[in-house]
């Protein structure tokens, strides 16, 4: 991990989560970190605790469905430490409601924070990055390569994220930009507790069991490695490589086997 030292990394949604335990582990390998959330009580503890371990670290609160606000976590970052080396695009919400009862309002919810986000921050951060020959990050789902029952708005733009960085990666094989897409299976995280609900209140109980999932901590090792090696495509669970292999092969099987799964979920709207 000699190869993060010094690093500048920038990461949104670093309050809670993938965000912080990717904020706590580029911080222990000697990065640079900044990170951003709209929860200011959040962002102060987490970086009050890896400064108390050494770690660098600033923070500004950031709400990533405003442009303005991904400009200032940009400018932040470069202001405090001159230059970006690693944007990571973790800022996220979920939901879980069949569409024909949802609130058309929580799909543009959706897509403002998970898609429109990391649009915002990779356009302020690019031409740093690509001065610095740097790596910009995705962090989506299985879902953003198969579409979920009751997930329409998440899944559409956890696709939406993933077309968007795959055409980014192309334009960019000249230059030197490296582009990962990282696709955690169910993670043991605050996701889930906060997904909206058909009129867009959060869900609060997570539907499935917490001890049987990947830890936030384990997903931001493999990610902080996958940077490092710079890899472009990062499935991160067994569960998530069986999904993308079927999915390919036998789409309509594995239709019928994750509706079966997903109607098994407690308060499943099926």
């Amino acid at each position: 991990m000699h190869k993060m030292n010094s690093k500048v990394v920038v990461i949104t949604g670093g309050s809670s989560g993938i965000g912080e335990a990717l904020a706590r582990k580029f911080a222990s390998v000697g990065s640079k970190v900044v990170i951003g959330a709209r929860n200011t009580d959040l962002l102060k503890a987490v970086a009050s605790d890896i400064k108390s371990t050494g770690g660098e670290i600033v923070w500004i609160e950031t709400d990533v469905t405003i442009e303005v606000d991904c400009k200032n976590l940009i400018l932040k970052a470069v202001d405090t430490y001159g230059q970006i080396d690693i944007l990571i695009n973790n800022a996220g919400i979920s939901m879980r409601a069949i569409f024909s009862e949802l609130d058309i309002n929580i799909l543009k919810r959706l897509m403002d924070v998970n898609f429109w986000g990391t649009v915002y921050c990779t356009k302020y951060a690019i031409p740093y990055l690509l001065k610095q020959k740097g790596s910009v990050v995705g962090v989506a789902s299985v879902a953003g390569f198969k579409g979920l029952p009751a997930r329409s708005g998440y899944s559409a733009s956890k696709f939406a994220m993933n077309g968007f960085m795959e055409s980014l990666r192309i334009e960019n094989l000249n230059t030197g930009l490296h582009v990962l897409m990282a696709f955690p299976g169910f993670t043991a995280s605050n996701i889930r507790n906060a997904a909206l609900n058909a009129k867009g209140e959060m869900q609060g109980e997570s539907p499935r069991e917490e001890s049987e999932m990947m830890t936030a901590e384990k997903v931001a090792k493999h990610i902080c490695i996958a940077v490092r090696k710079r890899k472009s495509r990062l499935i991160l669970s067994k569960e998530g490589r069986v999904i993308h292999f079927l999915n390919n092969l036998f789409p309509d099987l594995l239709n019928r086997i994750i509706f079966k799964q997903m109607a098994k979920e407690a308060d499943s709207p099926f």
